[in-house]
C-alpha cells in the first residue's frame, strides 16, 4: 500500500516545516486515501487524539513514528510541544480519532497555535462522518446546511438547543451518543413530528444503517429493533418546506418579490433581502423558497 500511496501522491510537494492535518477512516480502513498514507510516512511525528487508535492506525500500515497526545484536556499546551518540532524543520501530522480533524473533534486550537507561529497548515482531505450523512439524505431542499456537533447531553442547554433546531428551516446536521439516541427521537417526534430527518448508523462500517422518515415515526423505528440503538450516530435534520398557511399567510407583494430575487440570487441572499424589503417573517420566506427551488426541474 505504502508504495502505490508514493505513485500516487509522491510527486506533489511536501513542504517542511509543516503541520498536516490528516483525516482518517470514520470506520472502514479501506477509505484512507493514497495521500494520507504517503502523508504519515514522511513525516517526522504524529500528534493525535488517542495513542491507541492512531497507533493501531500506524500498526496496519507498518509505520513507527513519535506519537504526541494532543486531546481535548490538553491542546493548548501540547500545541506548543508541535511547535517547537516545527522550529526545528519537522514535518508533523495531526490525526484524530476518526475523520477530519476539528470538525467537533480537537484540532481547532492547534491550526491557530501553528499560524500564529507562522507555520504552514496543510490539510489532507479525507473522510468525513458530515458530509457522508448529507450525501445520502436526499434532502433535495437543501441550500447549504448547519453543523450542530453533539446534541447537548442534558438540561436546559439542550432543550434549547432542540426547539432552536426545530424553528430553523434549513438542513442541519447532529451528532449523537447510543445511550441518547432514544431520547432525542423522543424529543424531536414531539418538537416538530412531522419534520423530515435521516438517521444514519454506523457510516461505512459492516452494520450501516441509512433511513428516512418523519420525526414523529423516528421512535417506533427505533424500537422495532434494539440494534438500531447501538452505534455512532449522524442525523440530518432536513430543510423544512413552506406550510400551505405560511405561504397564504405571505402577501402577494412578499411572494413576488421573493420570486423575483431568486431568480437572480442564492436562496439566503434572496430571503434575506426580501424580509427587508417587505417586512415579512424570515422563516416564512425561506421556507417558501426551498419549496420553490424544490419544485424547479434540474438543468441538463
Amino acid at each position: 500500500m505504502k508504495q502505490a500511496a508514493a505513485a500516487a501522491a509522491g510527486g506533489q510537494q511536501y513542504p517542511s516545516p509543516a503541520l498536516y492535518l490528516v483525516a482518517t477512516p470514520i470506520g472502514n480502513l479501506a477509505d484512507l486515501s493514497f495521500r494520507a498514507v504517503h502523508v504519515l510516512e514522511r513525516v517526522d511525528a504524529v500528534a493525535c487524539e488517542d495513542s491507541r487508535v492512531t497507533g493501531g492506525l500506524l500498526k496496519r500500515l507498518a509505520l513507527d513514528k513519535p506519537l504526541l497526545a494532543l486531546h481535548e484536556h490538553n491542546e493548548r499546551q501540547a500545541a506548543a510541544q508541535v511547535v517547537e518540532r516545527l522550529a526545528a524543520g519537522q514535518r508533523v501530522a495531526y490525526a484524530s480519532d476518526a475523520g477530519t480533524p476539528a470538525v467537533s473533534d480537537p484540532g481547532a486550537a492547534l491550526v491557530a497555535a501553528v499560524a500564529e507561529a507562522g507555520y504552514r497548515v496543510v490539510p489532507i482531505a479525507g473522510p468525513s462522518s458530515v458530509v457522508t450523512a448529507l450525501s445520502v439524505a436526499g434532502d433535495s431542499g437543501a441550500q447549504g446546511f448547519r453543523f450542530g456537533g453533539f446534541v447537548p447531553s442534558r438540561g436546559a442547554e439542550r432543550g434549547r438547543s432542540l426547539q432552536a433546531a426545530c424553528a430553523d428551516p434549513q438542513t442541519q446536521v447532529w451528532f449523537e451518543a447510543p445511550h441518547r439516541i432514544a431520547e432525542l427521537a423522543a424529543e424531536l417526534s414531539t418538537l416538530a413530528p412531522q419534520r423530515r430527518l435521516t438517521v444514519c448508523r454506523e457510516l461505512t462500517k459492516q452494520f450501516e444503517t441509512v433511513a428516512s422518515m418523519s420525526a414523529g415515526d423516528w421512535p417506533a423505528w427505533l424500537a422495532a429493533d434494539a440494534q438500531r440503538l447501538r452505534g455512532e450516530f449522524v442525523v440530518v435534520l432536513h430543510a423544512q418546506a413552506a406550510t400551505a398557511e405560511e405561504a397564504d399567510a405571505l402577501s402577494g407583494a412578499a411572494r413576488a418579490t421573493l420570486e423575483v430575487l431568486l431568480s437572480e440570487l442564492p436562496v439566503k441572499q434572496a430571503v434575506a433581502l426580501a424580509a427587508r424589503i417587505t417586512q415579512a417573517p424570515r422563516n416564512a420566506l425561506y421556507r417558501l423558497a426551498l419549496a420553490r427551488r424544490a419544485a424547479i426541474p434540474p438543468s441538463r
